[in-house]
């Protein structure tokens, strides 16, 4: 189905001015125009193992402004808000521009440099990111801990002049090998509740082994070795032994739930030319909860923007979007029948195979930034006060 023919509508109780409808609707004309749909189509055809990592798309953005419209100008942005912010993510998963390295660099390490970071290290990081020049990741999982932080192992061992040495393993991170840079969690005080402390670490540093796993989605998995790497206070993160604060602050932005619900509405959307009328009822479902997926999103989003989060609407709007991620995929395969199975390798696939990769993507949903447990938890233990 052609992209250019998705329409978005606004949240419901969102009104945008005048001025975002203007932001969005440039965006928009940039990402659906034939210079970013060809490379959108070479990507979409490319074979199992290949990934995109820096594209042109991204430059495109980035000379713009566009690529993180809400930094300060000084560091390649707009100076604008998360609104705009979030427009950017939802046209660019909308005409199906891959946004993984987006979110990484832009969304999460950018936006913990931007809020936590030293002027030298905005100054150093943040205008190549903003320029679609460089991609930064995240290394927070571990093998034996997965994303609980009080387990974690790797640990950063005094050096020294304030210097540090890093000894650990990270697991599940992506774009490591297209990454100049990590944002790499690391234990500096042992105990049953550690201190953890957060270090930007050069990804080309001798001691770093980066090994890729495979997993469900087009997308690798990397494991990272990190043996005696030694970093200086010039690599510290905000405070040596603040990790566990500026965590839980900053990733309450990571879960509007904008990407996830922009990436199930394509789903559904590029689907929806050939339900029957038998089915038009349940597909009328499908489209409201996302329609009331969409409104909780943007509500965290115009939080964001009125200058406060809020972490139980943060889960509650996670939880909630992706949980309709498997359903929608479910519900595109009964429609497109056997053929909806084929990849995109196969000439018979329709839509080069976009309900077999839903398939595969779909699960992986419920677990990125937080599993649905976790949300859960949050949400009974925060706003309902259950446990």
């Amino acid at each position: 189905m052609n992209t250019t023919s998705l329409p978005v509508a606004d949240a419901p109780g969102i009104r945008p001015t005048p001025a975002q409808r203007s932001f969005r609707a440039d965006v928009r004309a940039l990402l659906r125009s034939p210079r970013v749909q060809d490379e959108v189509d070479r990507i979409r055809r490319l074979p199992p193992g290949d990934e995109p990592g820096l594209l042109e798309t991204y430059r495109l953005l980035g000379e713009r402004g566009w690529l993180a419209p809400s930094w300060p100008e000084q560091y390649g942005g707009l100076g604008l808000g998360h609104h705009e912010s979030a427009v950017v993510t939802e046209e660019m998963i909308l005409a199906s521009v891959p946004d993984d390295a987006h979110v990484l660099s832009v969304d999460i390490v950018g936006r913990f440099v931007l809020d936590s970071g030293t002027d030298a290290q905005r100054t150093r990081l943040l205008p190549a990111l903003a320029r679609g020049e460089q991609i930064a990741t995240v290394l927070f999982t571990e093998p034996q801990a997965g994303s609980d932080l009080g387990r974690m192992t790797t640990r950063a061992e005094p050096d020294g002049d304030g210097a540090w040495r890093l000894y650990g393993t990270k697991v599940f991170n992506q774009k490591s090998g297209f990454a100049d840079t990590a944002l790499c969690a690391a234990v500096t005080v042992p105990g049953p509740m550690p201190g953890i402390g957060l270090f930007l670490l050069p990804l080309r540093s001798p001691g770093v082994t980066i090994r890729t796993l495979s997993n469900l989605t087009d997308d690798a998995f990397c494991e990272i070795s990190i043996d005696g790497v030694r970093l200086t206070r010039d690599d510290v993160l905000g405070e040596v032994d603040d990790g566990w604060r500026l965590i839980s602050e900053l990733l309450v932005l990571e879960r509007t739930g904008v990407d996830f619900h922009a990436k199930i509405r394509h789903w559904l959307d590029s689907v929806a030319d050939a339900v029957p009328d038998a089915l038009r009822e349940r597909y009328t479902e499908l489209d409201a909860r996302l329609t009331a997926g969409h409104a909780l999103a943007w509500r965290m989003v115009a939080g964001l923007d009125a200058g406060h989060a809020d972490p139980v609407l943060a889960a509650m709007s996670k939880w909630y979007v992706t949980e309709q991620a498997r359903e929608v995929a479910r519900f595109g395969l009964e429609l497109r029948g056997r053929e909806g199975l084929l990849t995109n390798q196969d000439p018979d696939a329709p839509d080069l195979g976009r309900v077999e990769r839903a398939l595969r993507y779909a699960p992986t949903l419920t677990l990125a930034s937080g599993t649905s447990e976790v949300m859960l938890r949050a949400i009974a233990t925060s706003h309902l006060e259950l446990l």
